[in-house]
């Protein structure tokens, strides 16, 4: 072996000992370069043994300084100049405030309470402060304990409750609320019963809690949602829940007010009220409730509705409350029987 050779081949090895001190991804690239060197710097062998690419190994062949065993190392890919924040210290101060005040709402839904407050933010901008109040710790999700639960209840035979008929038209507020009950298991291992009812075109929320879903307490739910629905009620729609049946059917009756109840196993024709139990729970049970007393719950359920009814923006409604949405519809409604 002449002496050329042997000198490489003496370096070859020194390197290795050198590179047990490098992290296992520039081990790696050490190995190719002493493949490399061992192989008569061959750069297509070298590529076919490891199963690499030729740009790939000619980048690092580049990079590679055998006094250097550090080029071998990965490099920060962060830009030069990185993006530096647009937004002041009130801006995000205000934020704060708003997320922290409703923890579950996102930036579309922020977007519209600011500029209630004539705070005019774009979407993407709150978006950015929330990511960075995150970082720097001052912002923190809520935690998420319990899970409702949902039960699948058998149809029976009604006397007032019929399938909803294909004429029954659901165009203004009133036409159409679903009704729907869910298990909660708070957070000291008390098991209660929300009970929610949804209005299907306004998105009018009324919830109530009762520590059995009874028939009874279906019917005190019944009153109390004729009671806060700012407008008149013209049919219900509940599932075949046992709760829905015998006094509460009965009530809807004298009522004289259509009952219509779904199919079993069917909780997509319900798909509304549905959707409304994990808003509340994401959004009261798991942030506000505090008390699994039904009596001290209800009082914190009445604010929350307030807050869904009036506060709380709906992008299905394109971002305008539940109250907002009534108005127009009933300034919309008065103007079309002057003309």
């Amino acid at each position: 072996m002449s002496q050329i050779r042997w000198d490489e081949l003496s370096e070859a090895r020194q390197l290795a000992r050198l590179g047990k001190s490098l992290s296992r991804a520039a081990q790696t690239r050490l190995q190719w370069m002493l493949f490399y060197l061992f192989n008569g710097r061959n750069a297509a062998r070298t590529c076919r043994h490891f199963g690499i690419s030729r740009q790939t190994f000619y980048r690092w062949l580049r990079r590679f300084d055998r006094h250097d065993l550090a080029t071998l190392e990965g490099r920060s890919h962060r830009p030069n100049n990185m993006r530096h924040p647009t937004w002041t210290a009130a801006w995000a101060e205000r934020v704060l405030t708003l997320r922290q005040q409703y923890p579950c709402w996102g930036k579309d839904k922020l977007v519209v309470l600011l500029a209630r407050e004539k705070l005019y933010l774009s979407v993407s901008l709150v978006g950015r402060i929330l990511s960075a109040l995150k970082r720097c710790g001052a912002l923190h999700e809520p935690p998420k304990p319990a899970v409702l639960l949902r039960q699948h209840r058998k149809l029976r035979k009604r006397p007032w409750a019929v399938r909803k008929p294909k004429y029954w038209r659901i165009e203004h507020p009133g036409d159409l609320v679903e009704i729907d009950t869910k298990e909660i298991r708070m957070h000291h291992g008390a098991i209660l019963k929300h009970f929610s009812a949804r209005d299907v075109v306004s998105r009018w929320d009324v919830v109530e809690v009762h520590r059995r879903a009874t028939a009874l307490a279906a019917v005190r739910f019944l009153d109390t949602l004729l009671e806060r629905f700012p407008f008149p009620v013209k049919a219900l729609q509940v599932d075949g829940g046992s709760e829905f049946a015998a006094e509460f059917e009965l009530a809807c009756q004298q009522k004289q007010l259509p009952l219509f109840v779904l199919p079993p196993k069917s909780p997509k024709l319900n798909a509304h009220v549905e959707r409304s139990h994990r808003t509340h729970h994401e959004e009261f049970y798991q942030v506000h409730a505090d008390s699994d007393q039904p009596l001290r719950l209800n009082h914190q359920l009445r604010h929350w509705e307030h807050t869904y009814n009036c506060v709380r923006p709906h992008q299905s409604l394109a971002y305008l409350t539940p109250l907002e949405f009534v108005t127009r519809w009933k300034l919309h409604r008065r103007k079309a029987k002057c003309h």
